[in-house]
């Protein structure tokens, strides 16, 4: 009994198995389609451009400080501020300055007076002949010609001595000589005149540079000095920078510069701002940079809001050229693997690889230089879908 037993099952487990093993076999054998989203490749009019990384820079940059020594009274701007050209932004105590404008003005009034003129007024034109001194210098000459001349006479009648004769020659030289001397005194204080009335000008101009205003519409970028500090001649109170325009530094590599020129378009994006900006190139360097091989180009940016920043980061293209068709995809849509670039396209119900080329990325898109034609398929996201893999397009 037990013999039977054990012959009758195993031919029972034996046909379990064998009808298992069909089964088995056709769910290895079938693959569901994976299920894929496509686009279709646009054929898009897109400018040359070349691409590039820079830097903003402020259009200019000042660090303001002093003409004048002296102790600071007032500061009207800290961090940040934004100040127009001939704004005052900072005072130092004038009270030193007045005293020295007084001094000056005294000064002129005394020498003007010392050339006869009227204390106050701008007309410091003299003849010097009718001043009392060369008019006393001019008398004293006339007696002595005379005195000379009659003494002359009256050696020609005897009636006087050579020696009394030879004084009056030696006082009409010395009435001469005198007369002279009076002449270059008038020019003399006419010259005391000219540096009063300068040194009157310059204590007024320093007067004046009490008050230090803004050279440039910008803002402050670095605020150095505080109230009550005793400032040197030159030392910094504020440094100020044009941001409106900016400059965007941007170093181009030495096989696209030559088609680089002024001009020329730029569109540029910062770090964390999506928004595109754009700007012209307004200067080249004329040298190649031996270290990188790269051309030093500037271009002009427009920040009338004041949302950009100089020092900040920036990508750039140049807009080197016309429109011209371009086939662009998702970059999604681009798998990169060993160095190769590839695409996968739907083509009779089966993913099929394609290699391609890409060249410049645009925002979320890529150019495609070789490989795909506009209007083909191309799988959105393909992630591990092999090549001949059976999908199913979804919407």
């Amino acid at each position: 009994m037990l013999f039977l037993s054990a012959c009758q099952e195993v031919p029972t487990s034996a046909a379990q198995e064998k009808g298992k093993g069909p089964d088995k076999g056709k769910g290895s054998a079938a693959q569901p389609p994976r299920e894929v989203r496509v686009i279709a490749a646009a054929t898009e009019m897109l400018p040359r451009t070349v691409a590039a990384t820079g830097t903003l820079a402020a259009d200019e940059q000042v660090v303001l400080g002093t003409k004048v020594p002296g102790r600071l009274a007032e500061i009207t701007v800290d961090l940040g501020s934004r100040v127009r050209k001939g704004q005052r932004i900072a005072r130092l105590d004038e009270n030193d300055f007045r005293i020295r404008v007084d001094q000056a003005d005294a000064a002129l009034q005394q020498a003007r007076a010392r050339l006869g003129l009227p204390p106050r007024g701008g007309d410091e034109r003299v003849d010097a002949g009718q001043t009392a001194i060369v008019r006393q210098a001019r008398a004293v000459l006339d007696e002595a010609r005379l005195t000379r001349d009659r003494s002359e006479k009256l050696l020609q009648q005897d009636l006087i001595a050579r020696a009394q004769h030879d004084s009056s020659i030696a006082n009409l030289q010395v009435a001469e000589g005198r007369y002279q001397d009076a002449l270059e005194e008038v020019r003399n204080r006419e010259a005391i005149i000219a540096q009063r009335r300068a040194e009157l000008e310059l204590a007024r101009q320093q007067l004046t540079d009490t008050a230090i205003v803004s050279p440039i519409d910008g803002a402050v970028s670095v605020r150095q000095a505080s109230v009550g500090e005793y400032l040197a001649t030159g030392a910094p109170i504020a440094t100020l920078v044009r941001i409106d325009p900016l400059r965007l530094r941007l170093h181009v590599p030495e096989r696209e510069s030559s088609g680089v020129a002024i001009g020329q378009e730029v569109r540029l994006t910062v770090e964390g701002d999506p928004t595109a900006y754009s700007g012209r190139v307004v200067r080249l360097s004329p040298i190649v940079a031996e270290q990188n091989r790269t051309l030093l180009v500037e271009a002009e940016v427009r920040n009338t809001t004041g949302v950009l920043r100089p020092g900040a980061f920036a990508r750039a293209a140049v807009v080197t050229g016309a429109a011209q068709p371009v086939v662009t995809v998702p970059a999604s849509a681009l798998v990169v693997f060993a160095g190769l670039e590839k695409v996968l396209i739907v083509r009779d119900g089966k993913a099929v690889e394609v290699r391609v080329t890409s060249g410049r990325r645009d925002g979320e898109r890529i150019r495609i230089v070789d490989g795909l034609k506009g209007g083909e398929s191309v799988i959105v996201q393909p992630g591990t879908l092999t090549n001949g893999q059976p999908v199913t397009i979804v919407k």
